[in-house]
């Protein structure tokens, strides 16, 4: 796939009449621009969110531009798989089908906590959750034309200290690291993109597994950070972080061209021009994200914490 000459805004966005649209932390942030933007394409849109009370205003707030979007809310908690299975279930009953799942909702926790399933709370919501969601929805996925999930990683995700330890994954032997964490599930999200595509190849579906990074966006994902850095995130002090941040309309564009971009191939992933700001384009993960044997050990252990095995037969 090429690139555009002239840079991929929302205004590329095909028109979406009669899809169907899955995004997970919709009532917020990113995903509040992702799931207004689709819904003002013509998506129908499912905003799968933890805070319900936020995401009804979000639905408020599309209606006033566009009163006939088609939109409806579930409620999901990505650190309970209770959450996860019961807001599969709402989706199943509402959805013949699911043309796209944007695996949108993050955290990051300055503190280690561990959930109710004995998950570490970061890994939990931002990997595992959407493990779980995506396999417990997958037929769906399936049955679109032209299906796509989107995994919404991060710059941190290349870090070093974002390395993978599939013997500790919920820091129950290492010191707990904000970032490190964070940027673990991240590198998480990623393997897991590029292996569900692997798992897709060669099966007879069109659905693909697409991944995605934001950069560095001004939204209230900031809330999460330590209370060093916090202070800084006062929006009094933007003109500090100008130079290499952006909005958060500018931010959800790499999410929006990996979902409906007709280009985009499975395998590939989009960020800014610039790695934290910019215009979206396709660009290369580190090698170690491609690696199958560390993805597909990641895999087998994500099937086991959460009981969720992917049925890819339903594909033929």
């Amino acid at each position: 796939m090429s690139d555009k000459t002239t840079p991929w805004t929302a205004a590329d966005i095909p028109n979406l009449k009669g899809r169907t649209a899955v995004v997970t932390g919709a009532s917020a942030g990113l995903g509040l621009v992702t799931a207004r933007l689709l819904a003002e394409a013509g998506a129908r849109v499912v905003l799968a969110c933890r805070d319900i009370e936020k995401a009804a205003g979000v639905v408020r707030l599309v209606r006033e531009k566009v009163p006939e979007a088609e939109l409806s809310i579930v409620q999901l908690d990505l650190a309970s798989q209770e959450s996860v299975r019961e807001a599969a279930l709402k989706v199943r009953a509402e959805c013949e089908r699911i043309d796209l799942l944007i695996n949108n909702a993050g955290t990051m926790s300055p503190q280690r906590i561990i959930t109710a399933d004995g998950f570490e709370a970061t890994l939990a919501t931002n990997y595992l959750g959407h493990f779980a969601f995506t396999g417990l929805l997958l037929d769906l996925l399936l049955a679109a034309p032209s299906g796509r999930v989107i995994s919404l990683s991060s710059g941190f995700a290349g870090k070093k200290s974002a390395a993978l330890d599939l013997d500790d994954l919920f820091y129950a032997k290492r010191k707990y690291k904000l970032l490190a964490a964070y940027g673990q599930s991240k590198r998480a999200n990623l393997l897991f993109s590029f292996e569900l595509q692997r798992r897709l190849n060669g099966t007879e579906t069109a659905l693909v597994s697409v991944a995605a990074h934001p950069g560095a966006a001004f939204t209230e994902f900031n809330r999460n950070v330590s209370p060093i850095i916090k202070p800084l995130t006062n929006p009094r002090f933007d003109w500090l972080f100008r130079g290499f941040m952006q909005s958060a309309e500018m931010g959800a564009l790499p999410t929006l061209r990996a979902a409906t971009d007709p280009q985009v191939r499975g395998g590939e992933f989009f960020g800014p021009e610039n790695n934290t700001k910019g215009y979206p384009i396709r660009i290369e993960a580190d090698a170690s994200a491609h690696d199958p044997d560390t993805a597909g050990r990641l895999w087998a252990e994500a099937q086991r914490l959460t009981g969720v095995e992917y049925d890819f037969g339903t594909a033929a």
